[in-house]
């Protein structure tokens, strides 16, 4: 696929891509900090677990012109509501020289049409409140509110 005359293309996460994601999660958690620390060695834990067991879902890197700039990570889940497969885009992230130049708009239609591969008939997301170019992009792909928030209990909290 080309995008703005770059070429762009996306890789299934390996086991081996864990340092290249990791300080990708890294940059991510530093641009727009949310409510949990980033503890790299729980991160490359559970990267190795996810990428290791297609059960979760799937990640892929972002390449554009054979440069890793990017990752987004698709998690399948089940509900009634939505009639089955449910899933979230848990992580997008694009390096920042990247951004505004129409591949993280060519990633959330990848990982739709990965969704549809796999029989997902809705897909959720978390944006930070304020963080308004993540949310002009997820509006200008088709995703909008609803009368819901998240609420979240942690089960095993670990450190914060």
């Amino acid at each position: 696929m080309v995008t703005d005359g770059r070429e762009i293309r996306f890789e299934l996460a390996r086991p081996e891509h864990a340092d290249i994601v990791i300080g990708m999660m890294r940059a991510l958690e530093g641009a727009d900090p949310g409510g949990t620390p980033f503890d790299e060695a729980q991160r490359r834990a559970i990267f190795d677990r996810f990428v290791r067991d297609s059960t979760y879902g799937k990640a892929w890197l972002v390449v554009c012109d054979e440069k890793f700039v990017g990752y987004v990570v698709l998690t399948v889940s089940f509900s009634f509501e939505y009639r089955g497969y449910d899933a979230f885009i848990d992580e997008l992230y694009i390096a920042k020289e990247y951004r505004r130049q129409g591949i993280g708009r060519r990633a959330m239609e990848f990982v739709e049409d990965a969704a549809r591969e796999l029989g997902v008939n809705a897909i959720h997301l978390e944006v930070t409140d304020g963080n308004d170019p993540a949310i002009g992009l997820y509006r200008r792909v088709g995703y909008a509110g609803n009368e819901r928030f998240l609420m979240t209990k942690w089960l095993n909290p670990g450190p914060r």
